[in-house]
């Protein structure tokens, strides 16, 4: 049965208002392959991040993608290109279109069986050199070991260990996969610190 991450998602509304949103697309501006232009933003939410990005970018062309409808309908248009209700597993545009996709703490929230289908969807509709670029939470963070918690909760159903995505990237067709701190630690310590010191990674990868 295909997954109702609509119904998953649209009841963590703390995603809405995540204190670190705009510091983590402007990461992902800063790692933009040379030249983006038309970026595909999986997991937009309601744009407070996309934001971000096109302040940091104003001459970047922006689309939104996400599962839950309510919050496609409030993406600013004056930042958005467009946006659609749709699913990361079934990406609705054609091959080749993007020199970009970030995706900002979201393959967590699929399913473990829907993380390859995603992975792959990401590389088709890349551009040749385009790059993929993702954030997670960090299974492995010092912070979750020594209060002995989780990252899976009602809305993070799959997690990911980083040496395992960076895998995962790499059979999807992905090259030059790197990985590097991110979270609000990556504020104080940039992001070249030892991972467990990060409750999040930045993971990225080329199509080339």
């Amino acid at each position: 049965m295909e997954a109702n991450y609509e119904l998953l998602d649209e009841t963590q509304l703390e995603s809405e208002e995540d204190s670190f949103t705009e510091d983590r697309y402007r990461q992902f501006y800063r790692f933009l392959p040379s030249g983006a232009r038309s970026v595909l933003d999986i997991g937009c939410n309601t744009g407070k991040g996309g934001s971000a990005l096109k302040a940091a970018g104003p001459h970047l062309s922006l689309h939104g993608l996400d599962a839950v409808k309510d919050r496609i309908d409030r993406l600013p248009p004056s930042i958005y290109a467009n946006g659609i209700h749709g699913s990361a597993t079934a990406i609705p545009w054609s091959d080749n279109t993007f020199d970009a996709i970030v995706s900002g703490e979201f393959i967590e929230h699929l399913y473990a069986a829907d993380v390859d289908r995603t992975l792959h969807e990401m590389f088709r509709s890349l551009r040749l050199r385009g790059r993929a670029l993702l954030t997670t939470p960090n299974p492995g963070s010092l912070k979750l070991k020594m209060k002995g918690l989780s990252v899976l909760n009602d809305w993070h159903v799959s997690q990911h260990f980083p040496s395992v995505l960076k895998l995962r990237m790499q059979m999807a067709g992905f090259s030059r996969v790197r990985i590097l701190g991110s979270g609000k630690a990556s504020r104080y310590l940039g992001a070249y610190a030892p991972l467990f010191a990060y409750g999040s990674f930045l993971i990225m990868g080329d199509k080339f």
